[in-house]
């Protein structure tokens, strides 16, 4: 198999994180054109101890390195949306490992193979950025969860990370009316509610109305992995370990279009 027929799957994703690293979809196109012809004349290698696209990532990074100092600084680079703004102004190295985890998916371990890093200092590098991201949309969070154990652990989790919670509902009808009290910018919900009303139903009524992020953390996921409606983005499974609900709240408001938009 030749060397573009091995890469072409991976080919569109290492484009999408070179636009989000760069801030401009032609200078990370540039990138991508000159990592490929750096494995087509044999100055870079695809490392055999990897997978091909962590491999391709690594490669992509070599010349990063080598070559993309002046991108670091976000004077001179067209960010096209906030989004891109704002990740041009998280520090570079934290920058990375934020955009291989949350954007493309690649687990701590993968990450630091891409980066030639400690896993351990790409842990670091991602919690770093993701207060960097949560200090900038800190919001009002809505807390949907019939448990009140689990909800004050939520609303504590919240609070650390510099957001307000501004309801906490245990069934369908009081979601309903904190929304119609208070708009949130994020929404943290259960499936199973208290006088057994569903946080499925509840999440969809709110979205008739408004445009907001929601994360579901739930102890019943396949309710909503059947493949016979849109899943959600953000789906945690109780029990569920701080750090990835810190994570997924940091990533929810990043990407998050309607966010996007309304960030400065």
């Amino acid at each position: 198999m030749s060397l573009l027929a091995r890469l072409a799957p991976h080919l569109p994703y290492v484009r999408r994180y070179a636009r989000a690293l760069t801030g401009d979809q032609a200078t990370g196109d540039n990138y991508v054109r000159v990592a490929l012809e750096a494995l087509a004349a044999g100055e870079q290698q695809l490392s055999p101890d990897m997978t091909p696209r962590v491999a391709l990532y690594h490669v992509f990074h070599a010349i990063w390195v080598s070559t993309g100092a002046q991108l670091e600084d976000a004077s001179g680079v067209e960010a096209r949306d906030d989004a891109s703004r704002r990740l041009l102004r998280i520090a570079p190295r934290s920058r990375q490992a934020f955009l291989l985890t949350a954007l493309e998916g690649f687990t701590p371990s993968e990450a630091a193979q891409i980066l030639s890093a400690d896993p351990r200092e790409v842990e670091r590098l991602i919690g770093e950025a993701q207060s960097d991201i949560d200090a900038e949309l800190a919001t009002d969070v809505l807390v949907i969860e019939d448990e009140a154990i689990i909800s004050a652990d939520i609303q504590s989790l919240v609070k650390e990370l510099g957001h307000r919670v501004t309801g906490a509902a245990t069934t369908h009808d009081e979601a309903i009316d904190a929304v119609a009290r208070h708009k949130p910018g994020l929404v943290l919900a259960d499936i199973q509610l208290a006088d057994g009303s569903s946080g499925i139903d509840a999440v969809k009524d709110i979205l008739k109305s408004m445009d907001v992020p929601v994360i579901f953390i739930t102890a019943f996921p396949e309710r909503l992995l059947t493949g016979e409606r849109p899943e959600p983005t953000f789906l945690i499974t109780k029990p569920f370990q701080p750090e990835t609900v810190k994570a997924a709240i940091s990533q929810a408001l990043f990407f998050h279009p309607s966010r996007q938009k309304q960030a400065a």
